[in-house]
């Protein structure tokens, strides 16, 4: 198999899917000589049938708003792959969804699931529905008319949705609901769900604690404390908050958060009441990071900024959404002396940033290694739902943070360079490319 040419086909009868051929792109290119090292795979042509979902589901969603108007918008579900498990993979409501950005978001969730250790295949859904600016009631009609036409699709065996930007709690629930009245069953369909219906303890912090654990595991390997060290964040929302807060807990100094609307940078780190404030403000009352600059003026604001170019920082956690961190951004990142970058959104560095991270020998963790413990303890979720249990916090947490090091493990296993380095990037591929490569050939040709 010659990646330049595989890649260049994919361009051909996937012309308009951009992030989806950055996805394939980055995968192929560092599992090459490996896949090349089994003719099996490609007598059985088992890369193009791992990079093409195994099915799309696209539709129409009409729902009516709060003044009678019917609205419609598009819904999708992409089932990537099940070789390992049943599909597991979030829903984004957001503007900007489209199919490519979701083949994209299902094939990282392939190889993130193979990372986790668990029994699940990789899916992801959603619709260029926003809630932002919707009554409760608008977006309770828009869920209920959403899964009205994909219930059928889905199940506790067969494909296991979650939140993702844009899908809460509230979200969730409301999808939850009326699957259950559809199917007429109560089981662990989704993940994410409130703790008085099969919800999990730890499943709201656990993409940003599961990235801070893996960030920690990766500074053990140089000798690195936390303690103290300056971190970069983006976003405000669900993984960014509790990114942060796991940090502070840790003794590090959170210097910058953001939003759609700006950045706020915090040189000397935020304080526990300012951080506090931020937490409530987006996650309770959904407001703007703009507010916080409003409540604390020592805290500056930057209208339509990113945080990159604005930050002296030890580390960068990039924890708002695809493709934020570019070239630019990571040589002013590194020459303002950055050590490590541990992403918690899903591809939240180009290819070009990402070729500067590797090229400087720094720390760098994909998304799909580090902030897989969101995933991670949703199939945990399942597994208490199937028994019928309820664990502790604890349970959970000490769960979470031994499959974090299980991935990182895998990573430096696969990753690890003759001079010593470890590349993640090429080890967390190679890692989840080989467990569903090997269980998709055991299975023959489907």
């Amino acid at each position: 198999m010659e990646a330049k040419e595989f890649i260049e086909d994919l361009r051909r009868r996937f012309p308009n899917e951009p992030e989806y051929l950055q996805a394939v792109e980055e995968v192929v290119t560092s599992i090459e000589d490996v896949y090349n090292e089994y003719p099996a795979f490609e007598r059985y042509n088992l890369l193009e049938r791992l990079c093409i979902p195994d099915r799309i589901y696209s539709f129409r969603v009409s729902w009516v708003d709060d003044g009678g108007r019917v609205r419609n918008n598009m819904g999708y579900r992409i089932q990537h792959n099940n070789a390992i498990g049943p599909y597991k993979g979030g829903i984004r409501f957001h503007a900007s969804v489209n199919q490519s950005i979701l083949k994209f978001l299902a094939f990282e969730q392939t190889f993130k699931n193979s990372l986790t250790t668990l029994a699940m295949g990789g899916a992801k859904g959603g619709s260029d529905f926003s809630p932002r600016g919707k009554s409760d009631m608008e977006i309770m009609r828009f869920c209920q008319a959403f899964i009205a036409e994909l219930w059928r699709q889905i199940g506790p065996d067969t494909d296991v949705p979650a939140g993702d930007i844009g899908v809460g709690g509230r979200e969730v629930g409301y999808m939850y609901g009326y699957y259950k009245k559809m199917a007429r069953e109560f089981t662990g369909t989704f993940t994410g769900k409130g703790l008085e219906f099969g919800g999990s303890l730890i499943r709201p912090e656990a993409t940003g604690y599961g990235n801070c654990y893996f960030l920690l595991n990766m500074l053990e390997t140089r000798g690195i404390d936390i303690a103290g060290k300056r971190v970069a964040i983006s976003g405000s929302g669900n993984v960014a908050t509790y990114t942060a807060q796991k940090l502070m807990s840790l003794g590090a100094k959170v210097v910058s958060m953001s939003d759609s609307g700006g950045s706020i940078i915090a040189p000397d780190g935020l304080t526990h009441e300012q951080m506090e404030f931020i937490f409530d403000l987006k996650n309770l009352y959904r407001g703007r990071i703009s507010e916080v600059h409003d409540r604390y003026p020592e805290i500056a604001y930057l209208p339509g900024e990113r945080p990159w170019r604005h930050v002296v920082c030890d580390i960068a956690m990039p924890s708002a959404t695809q493709n934020e961190l570019d070239g630019d951004d990571a040589r002013a990142l590194l020459a303002a002396g950055c050590i490590a970058v541990s992403e918690g959104a899903n591809m939240p560095s180009t290819p070009e940033a990402v070729k500067e991270f590797i090229a400087a020998k720094i720390l760098y963790a994909p998304g799909k290694a580090a902030n897989a413990g969101g995933v991670a303890t949703s199939g945990l979720e399942m597994a208490q739902n199937s028994q019928k249990l309820s664990w502790t916090a604890e349970e959970v947490d000490d769960r979470l943070q031994a499959i974090m090091k299980e991935i990182h493990r895998q990573c430096v296993l696969y990753g690890r360079q003759d001079d010593g380095y470890v590349n993640y990037v090429r080890g967390a591929n190679v890692a989840g490319f080989m467990k569903v490569a090997r269980a998709m050939m055991a299975q023959g040709i489907l």
